[in-house]
């Protein structure tokens, strides 16, 4: 069996001695969403402010900087098209960017979705000569408005031409589009099914011509099968081929805390945000690990239309709870880390925990670290509700208090400790922040560690800093 890492470039062993190298800080910024992603000696990572830069790894100086007008969340994808290395991303205006990796300029770029909610969170994923483009929303938000008319908005999944941007297909979570569902209490027309946005970036099969993607809850009353599911598309055609749902009728939108355009048969917003992980069992037995906010990491048959393996839940669930941006796996173990920000009562939020990839048995579970910070304050939580990343033996997870941390993969065991809510020197001169680590996960690459620090949302401690570790 292959190995799944390219070249982490570091062992298990040297993870207690990695140090800081550089800091790389973004004007402005008081949060950082976008993965990093590096490809030889240059680290491609986006910002807030909508500046996109390819910095030097060893040294993170600037190789070059463009301006995408919008806030970038994805991480960068990086391929070969039209004769160039080409570094693809998406906008929270829907817009995939396409430039020249090597010097920055636009080759092209796309507006992919009208929706006024629509946005791009997760990496478009570059694969046989096209990009394969997931769209999420914030319809959800707007929906606390009394005057807006809830909702229109179907995630989607679609295909472009990596060289030129144009369309091959687009495919909605959604199939039926939405229609008049009749007036709110105060007068507002009323619309569905809508919802199911894809947040994350889809999974490629390339053994089954399949790609895979995780959906959020639906938006209004009416029933659909393809809400808090993972779903396969036909690779070249974009047929929705299968829906796996493992929570029905979860729906929901933010209003439902005001009274205002909350489906009547409300839903606890149990989204799939991560990637769905395909990992080979040995014996022609394939799983999806698939990672949910309820608590819950599912194990999917990928070749019997998605049919539930195993089911282990490790935390308690809920809107900001869960497993939220995403687990990892070796050729073992899946590995998830258990935001439940929100939770109240005796258990702390946060947590890794190691699940058996054929079995769903749980391995070891490392409990949340003791809290050096005054609870109740900003920042002051154990939820480890970012991404997490691993290399053969050690698992990378940050938290919401600021710490980044390494795991045995074997016991759970704690072998590096760095807090980063503190003040860098930054090697671009701008002054640098560190704060709360949410959304994106650590990369691991050529015997480096980078991370984001600063989440300034919901309880985190903002901050604007792109951190880089070695040896």
């Amino acid at each position: 069996m292959q190995s799944i890492w390219p070249n982490p470039g570091i062992a298990a062993a040297d993870v207690p001695s990695l140090k800081l190298k550089w800091a790389f800080a973004f004007a402005g910024d008081t949060s950082r969403s976008a993965q990093p992603a590096v490809v030889g000696n240059r680290v491609f990572t986006g910002s807030a402010g909508g500046a996109v830069y390819a910095l030097d790894a060893a040294t993170g100086c600037a190789y070059w900087k463009y301006d995408a007008g919008a806030t970038v969340r994805t991480a960068i994808s990086i391929g070969e098209a039209g004769g160039k290395m080409i570094a693809y991303f998406g906008d929270v205006r829907s817009t995939v960017h396409a430039l020249d990796a090597v010097s920055g300029q636009l080759v092209w770029k796309v507006k992919v979705e009208d929706h006024p909610a629509s946005r791009i969170t997760g990496s478009p994923v570059f694969y046989g000569g096209r990009l394969y483009v997931p769209v999420s929303s914030v319809e959800e938000a707007f929906a606390q408005s009394p005057a807006y008319e809830c909702c229109k908005f179907r995630g989607s999944l679609m295909a472009l031409d990596a060289a030129t941007g144009r369309q091959i297909w687009k495919s909605f979570s959604v199939v039926d589009p939405p229609k008049a569902l009749g007036k709110s209490a105060t007068g507002t027309q009323l619309w569905g099914p809508a919802g199911a946005a894809i947040w994350s970036a889809p999974t490629i099969d390339v053994k089954n011509r399949v790609v895979y993607a995780g959906t959020g809850n639906s938006y209004t009353n009416v029933s659909i099968n393809t809400s808090d599911a993972i779903l396969a598309f036909d690779l070249e055609t974009g047929k929705l081929l299968w829906s796996s749902q493992v929570q029905a009728k979860d729906n929901f939108t933010m209003g439902c805390g005001r009274g205002i355009n909350c489906p009547e048969d409300r839903g606890p917003d149990f989204d799939f945000g991560s990637s769905p992980i395909l990992r080979d069992l040995g014996g022609g037995k394939r799983v999806l690990v698939c990672g949910q906010k309820s608590g819950i990491v599912w194990g999917l048959d990928p070749d019997q239309r998605g049919k539930v393996l195993w089911q282990m839940r490790v935390g308690q669930g809920g809107a900001l709870g869960g497993i939220e941006w995403g687990p990892s796996a070796d050729l073992q173990n899946a590995y998830a880390a258990v935001s439940d920000l929100l939770s109240r009562g005796e258990m702390r939020p946060g947590g890794l925990h190691a699940v058996n990839l054929a079995t769903g048995e749980k391995i070891w579970t490392t409990p949340p670290p003791a809290l050096h910070c005054t609870p109740g304050t900003k920042g002051c939580s154990g939820a480890q509700s970012a991404a997490i990343s691993s290399i053969p033996g050690v698992v990378f997870s940050g938290s919401i208090d600021g710490h980044f941390r390494a795991f045995l993969a074997k016991t759970g065991e704690i072998v590096w400790d760095f807090d980063t809510v503190r003040d860098f020197e930054t090697v671009n001169g701008v002054p640098g922040k560190g704060g709360s680590l949410d959304s994106a996960g650590p990369v691991i690459a050529n015997g480096m560690v980078f991370t984001n620090s600063g989440y300034g949302m919901w309880q985190g401690l903002p901050g604007n800093v792109l951190l880089a570790f070695g040896k």
